[in-house]
């Protein structure tokens, strides 16, 4: 005996398909709440001078706002992403309220609030510090290189720009020489004591070509062509005035840099440990340093140089910015250890855990210093003299000075050994020709001598082993967790604005995260 099969109804065509509240399918504990609830207690009141008071009425910021962080929560950093899944996602349409903005109205907003975002961020991190996730008594430093959306291949170096301008300046003097007016021989005496300016150039092509007009016709073929020869020379002049122009243009965009993008001026050209071809390429980018307590993201900023050793004092300038205040400690590696940021550090009440260039080395089990270096040398500093490992004093005969490129001078003593000839110890002491000279930065070796105490101390061990597990972790998190590996703007203000938008949603699901691990 067969039985009838009964199936559920169905009926997509039905008119009233969804239940009245949309938000019936949605979890309680689900991150689309978290957003709605965290971002509706934040003051957005800067927002609203943003807007003209006439025209047709926009979209509320604070919708746009929850919409564009749970996109680049759920690794959306498309424009257009963003706007189909506000038509298609449940929890996008239950967020906007079903307003359905389009790709360029999400662009837009994102670059009217590129100045405001900063500030949502620094009001998150605060409520994350009275929730309690945070102190801001500790931050991890570290740095990665992020590409930039320029093309690879065009770049601008400083030094090919120099020496082309310098060749060109040669042309332009040889091509004033051949031009015996006078007019071109009195301001060629002029420029002949300071540099070449495109508008004076173009100034002298300018009275040449006059008194060219205003001279008499030529009757012979010989001032014909010697008419045409001097047309021919205030052209290349004022070629090489526009290319002179041209370069001035770049060394200007180059600033203190080495290199910069044709696309993205801001871009400088670093190497890159995410390199595919793995042959050191360099390419256009951004040194992004980020500070961390918690695996959260404490502050954030973008420079464009590629070392990290300079980035640190701004860095705790925008921290300090941010906050009102400085964290009790810092905590970062080797590539921080500079005698500059040493001093900043100390004089700031900053307790450093900072490593420096050997620190390494020394806690390997069998480290056994090279005992002709520097660092192995016995120093009196009563007598303020080194003893080599033959037990003859160097005496200190001068001081040097250094200075950095942010402008900070170093102080090094030179000390020299008084007879090193027919030493047996010469040839693995040092290959130099005459004496041995040392030269020893007394301040950095106390401040590494102080960092060396922290570190190996139980709270430097601590916070050493937690710093691999900080920024690190963040990083990698940022990364491949969530897919972000490369800008999608051009300009470093709006580079630093799509990244406060992704440090606030990165902050937002860590804290879900904890929360969902906690209960």
């Amino acid at each position: 005996m067969s039985t009838k099969i009964h199936f559920r109804d169905y009926n997509p065509k039905q008119m009233i398909l969804f239940p009245q509240r949309l938000d019936k399918d949605i979890a309680e504990n689900d991150p689309v709440r978290v957003v709605d609830t965290v971002i509706d207690n934040l003051r957005l009141n800067n927002f609203k001078r943003l807007y003209k008071e006439r025209g047709r009425s926009p979209y509320h910021p604070r919708m746009m706002l929850k919409a564009v962080i749970y996109g680049y929560m759920n690794n959306l950093y498309s424009c257009r992403k963003i706007e189909t899944a506000l038509k298609r996602d449940i929890h996008f349409i239950w967020l906007a309220g079903y307003e359905q903005p389009d790709f360029n109205t999400i662009n837009r907003f994102r670059n009217r609030v590129k100045e405001e975002i900063n500030q949502v961020f620094t009001q998150l991190v605060v409520v994350l510090a009275e929730k309690g996730f945070i102190t801001l008594d500790v931050e991890y430093i570290d740095g990665t290189k992020i590409e930039s959306k320029a093309n690879k291949y065009t770049f601008v170096w400083r030094k090919s720009t120099e020496k082309n301008r310098a060749r060109l300046i040669e042309k332009i003097k040889a091509l004033l020489d051949q031009i015996d007016d006078a007019i071109a021989q009195e301001n060629a005496e002029e420029e002949n004591r300071r540099s070449f300016t495109p508008a004076q150039l173009m100034d002298i092509a300018d009275e040449l070509n006059r008194s060219l007009e205003e001279g008499p016709n030529p009757g012979t073929d010989g001032q014909k062509e010697e008419r045409k020869e001097r047309k021919k020379q205030i052209r290349q002049l004022r070629e090489h005035a526009g290319k002179l122009g041209e370069y001035d243009e770049k060394l200007r965009i180059l600033g203190e840099r080495n290199s910069y993008s044709k696309t993205d001026h801001d871009a400088t050209f670093m190497r890159m440990k995410e390199d595919a071809m793995n042959n050191g390429q360099t390419k256009p980018g951004y040194n992004l340093q980020i500070g961390t307590e918690n695996q959260f993201i404490l502050d954030f900023g973008l420079f464009q140089t590629p070392g990290d050793p300079l980035t640190m004092i701004p860095f705790y300038n925008s921290f300090h910015s941010r906050y009102g205040r400085l964290p009790n400690t810092g905590v970062a590696d080797s590539g921080y250890g500079s005698e500059e940021n040493y001093r900043f550090m100390e004089e700031a009440g900053i307790e450093a855990y900072v490593k420096y260039n050997w620190f390494h080395r020394e806690q390997r089990m069998h480290y056994e210093p090279n005992p002709f270096s520097v660092q192995a040398l016995y120093y009196n500093a009563d007598g303020d003299y080194y003893v080599c490992p033959m037990g003859q004093h160097m005496e200190r005969v001068g001081t040097t000075h250094a200075k950095t490129e942010s402008g900070y001078v170093s102080e090094s003593a030179r000390y020299k050994a008084m007879r090193c000839e027919g030493c047996p110890l010469r040839g693995s002491c040092f290959t130099a020709k005459g004496d041995r000279i040392i030269e020893v930065n007394h301040r950095l070796n106390e401040y590494r001598r102080k960092a060396h105490e922290r570190l190996t101390s139980e709270d430097g061990i601590r916070l050493r082993g937690r710093r691999c597990i900080e920024p690190e972790a963040v990083f990698g998190q940022m990364k491949y967790d969530m897919a972000y590996k490369r800008f999608r703007h051009f300009g470093l203000d709006k580079v630093n604005m799509d990244f406060a938008f992704f440090a606030i949603a990165f902050n937002l699901k860590k804290m879900c995260s904890k929360k969902a691990k906690k209960a």
